[in-house]
């Protein structure tokens, strides 16, 4: 079966391709028969209520299956390198002017019409990304329920005319992968509290270190594993429990490889999906793939947990009162959904994100979320990740933020994305969470604070801890 014949005309050229451009990638992994098929059962196809499209024949192919374009080598052509600026006339916030009721609107056929940004908010993380100077940096926040985008704030201090980088696909996924992984593998069967022993560290990869040996002293469960971003367990049960085909649809439903419907440009964000090479399949499972992510779709796969397992577009100007509602799109079942979110709270009580979600007088009750960090070694760029949603009972802001450092940097992006659940959350109205915040003084003091995750292996991490200093100072934060 052909691509042509497998994806609608509007994805053959995508957006990622139109801005970035297309030379000298590598091509997709070859096809294999998939090994196992656990995880394709209950959350498959049809239960999932994912899009079909079909070539004319009896068999529908599910949307996202098959990158639509050439999945850049992040190590042999990193796509940030190519970036342009989204040009003028599509920067629908640059664009925007505040009305005289403080809304942000832009001029329509019938008139103004609001957006869903709130301008305090949007103000405060702009100034937060510009304050520290950050090299390239996005972030933002929504409400999962509705898929309304209350922030979208974005800097470059190395390219000050970019813009557009809330919607650009060309940040490595990295460990944010593993919360499609994680799903993939609650679906297979796999439970939070399942235990797997390992050797050699939590970070670095080989593949002898993927086989059981007498030599696993260390046992993580899967929820562990999620919160201290455990590469080597993640690893092992994709190859344990998951083949090529079910991760592919796994992130298929999360949006991967397919077009999000967005009033601003946004690239696809593509996934290859290794097939005849099992290692470098494993890998992609722990988050070392060729995945690249948009900080908009970012917010929405933690708004897939938050909402119970349902997938809500993105929405940037204000519905009507005759507007009707979205339809759902059930990708994940409400007890895998619940199971993800434990898993992604682990990250945030014991897990790579816990020293910032534990830093007095800013911490977030109900916080969950994933880190991610990967680096390009020559030239250096550090990239850096925190998606999520609070409260996790009642949750009302998903949030993304991504920051590409240099060596001596401010901010990464588990500080931003914490300020930005905590500032997202200032905003509501009095009342608006009704669940009960947890008492702080119940939670353990004893536990040792985790480290932030490195998944590049010669490089080490430092999380900024604290209020970082400020730009000025010689305080600055610096990595080898």
């Amino acid at each position: 079966m052909t691509l042509s014949r497998v994806l609608p005309a509007t994805l053959l050229v995508p957006l990622f391709l139109l801005l970035v451009g297309a030379d000298d990638v590598s091509p997709l992994e070859a096809e294999k028969e998939p090994v196992a098929e656990a995880a394709l059962s209950d959350a498959g196809l049809a239960d999932a209520g994912v899009a079909e499209v079909s070539d004319g024949s009896d068999a529908g192919v599910m949307l996202g299956l098959v990158p639509p374009a050439p999945v850049p080598s992040r190590e042999q052509d990193p796509p940030i390198t190519r970036m342009r600026p989204l040009p003028a006339k599509q920067d629908v916030l640059a664009r925007a002017k505040k009305d005289a009721q403080g809304r942000l609107v832009v001029p329509g056929p019938k008139g103004e019409v609001p957006l869903t940004i709130d301008p305090v908010l949007q103000s405060q993380l702009t100034g937060i990304l510009g304050q520290y100077r950050v090299p390239y940096g996005a972030v933002v926040v929504l409400e999962p329920s509705t898929g309304r985008v209350l922030a979208m704030a974005e800097h470059s201090q190395a390219q000050p005319g970019l813009r557009g980088l809330a919607t650009r696909a060309v940040f490595p996924a990295a460990s944010i992968f593993k919360i499609v992984t994680g799903a993939a593998l609650l679906e297979a069967g796999v439970t939070p509290m399942e235990e797997t022993c390992f050797h050699g560290g939590k970070r670095r990869l080989s593949e002898k270190l993927l086989q059981d040996s007498a030599r696993d002293g260390q046992c993580h469960s899967l929820a562990e594993a999620m919160g201290k971003s455990a590469n080597v367990i993640f690893a092992k049960l994709t190859q344990r429990y998951l083949s090529p085909k079910a991760l592919k649809h796994a992130a298929a439903r999360f949006h991967f490889n397919r077009e999000l419907s967005f009033p601003v440009p946004t690239d696809v964000s593509l996934a290859a999906v290794p097939e005849e090479d099992e290692f470098r399949f494993a890998q992609t499972g722990a988050g070392f793939g060729d995945v690249y992510l948009s900080p908009l779709h970012g917010a929405l796969l933690a708004a897939v947990a938050a909402n119970g397992g349902v997938w809500r577009d993105p929405v940037l100007f204000e519905p009507g009162a005759d507007a009707q509602p979205q339809p759902p799109e059930q990708v994940l079942s409400p007890e895998v959904a619940r199971d993800l979110a434990t898993l992604m709270e682990a990250t945030v009580t014991k897990g790579t994100a816990r020293r910032i979600f534990r830093e007095r007088g800013m911490r977030v009750p109900g916080a969950v979320g994933k880190t991610g960090t990967l680096a390009d070694r020559n030239p250096f760029r550090d990239y850096s990740w925190f998606v999520g949603f609070a409260p996790k009972d009642n949750p009302k802001v998903a949030v993304a933020a991504v920051i590409v450092n240099e060596p001596i940097w401010h901010i990464r992006a588990t500080w931003l994305g914490r300020e930005a659940m905590r500032l997202g959350l200032a905003r509501l109205p009095p009342g608006a969470l009704e669940a009960p915040a947890k008492d702080e003084a119940t939670e353990p003091q004893d536990e040792a604070p985790a480290e932030e995750e490195s998944v590049d292996e010669a490089l080490s991490t430092q999380e900024v801890v604290g209020a970082p200093a400020a730009p000025d100072s010689k305080a600055a934060m610096t990595r080898p």
